[in-house]
């Protein structure tokens, strides 16, 4: 049979391979990202990016990730690159990769484009962000538009569920999230911030600071938060602070101590984000029943800008990600 008689055949019964489909999108830094047709070997350098690309169902497509990416447990065994401000780039090279995921803060990105390889630049840090992260994510892997949104309805319904559960006494309590000892705090307008929102909780910090900002101690002290959530290296010493004692969450014994796998679960912006709204509101639920009605935080602080983030925690402080 001629080879011409054999395509024909093959194209008549469906059996022929099916032609690459080019990509194209822009991340988040504002790069236009081309690709010939889905990428079979993916690298990711953020954890959150990682999470989702599996929560995706595309867990066989990484071959390499960042040292902070642990979940889920089905990557144990990839190799593990550096992180977004020590990358490893020979060995990123080496895995000769279709396309790597950074955060859009990483000092990666140039060098490896520089190298030939296409990069797409990632950054969530409100839940809108996630939603449309997981949208791009799902483009770039040639998966359907329906594929994305319906793991962002699951990761919706799911923490829609979780906030049903909570008993009216814990609403309008009024939290101080801790990212980092600076401090640094997760504001009104940051993941985890709208997580406590809509778990009827209210953040003593606005979404006017941003959603990481730094603040002045004395903030804390005087907007008085009547509960307290921090990673327990954060926790170390927090009462020790200038005036912090005399803070009602920490003179009423109202903080809630992470360990090191709740902080990384509640710090990355992603497939898990109902299981962070788990822990919050479990937390709520322990530390927040009993207290009287939420009053307005004080006006004056001193915001600070948030320095870049690593990608261990894109969308915190590089200091406040839990070592896995």
């Amino acid at each position: 049979m001629t080879r011409p008689l054999l395509l024909a055949l093959l194209l008549l019964t469906g059996l022929a391979p099916a032609a690459a489909t080019p990509i194209r999108l822009d991340d988040d830094a504002g790069t236009t990202v081309e690709l010939p047709a889905a990428p079979a070997r993916v690298v990711s350098l953020l954890p959150s990016l990682t999470e989702t690309v599996c929560a995706l169902g595309q867990c066989a497509r990484l071959v390499g990730v960042d040292r902070y990416s642990t979940w889920p447990e089905s990557i144990a065994g990839l190799p593990r690159l550096g992180g977004g401000l020590d990358p490893n780039i020979e060995a990123i090279t080496a895995l000769r990769p279709d396309l790597v995921l950074v955060a859009t803060s990483s000092r990666a990105s140039e060098r490896l484009r520089a190298l030939g390889l296409r990069v797409l630049a990632l950054e969530p840090r409100s839940q809108a962000d996630v939603h449309r992260v997981i949208g791009k994510l799902a483009l770039a892997l040639g998966l359907p538009a329906a594929d994305g949104e319906r793991l962002w309805q699951h990761i919706e319904t799911d923490i829609d569920a979780i906030a049903a559960t909570l008993p009216a006494a814990v609403r309008g309590t009024r939290v101080y999230f801790e990212v980092n000892r600076a401090p640094y705090a997760a504001g009104a307008s940051s993941f985890i911030g709208e997580t406590l929102a809509r778990l009827g909780a209210l953040n003593i910090v606005p979404a006017g600071l941003g959603p990481f900002p730094k603040l002045n101690p004395e903030y804390v002290v005087r907007a008085d938060p009547a509960l307290i959530m921090v990673g327990d290296r954060n926790y170390t010493g927090m009462d020790e602070r200038p005036g912090w004692s005399g803070i009602r969450a920490i003179r009423e014994r109202r903080v809630c101590v992470f360990a090191p796998e709740q902080s990384e679960v509640l710090v990355h912006p992603g497939p898990r984000m109902p299981e962070a709204a788990r822990i919050m509101a479990d937390c709520l639920v322990a530390k927040g029943q009993g207290l009287p009605a939420a009053v307005s935080a004080p006006a004056a602080v001193t915001p600070v800008a948030v320095p870049a983030t690593r990608s261990a925690a894109p969308a915190v402080p590089a200091t406040a990600k839990a070592r896995p």
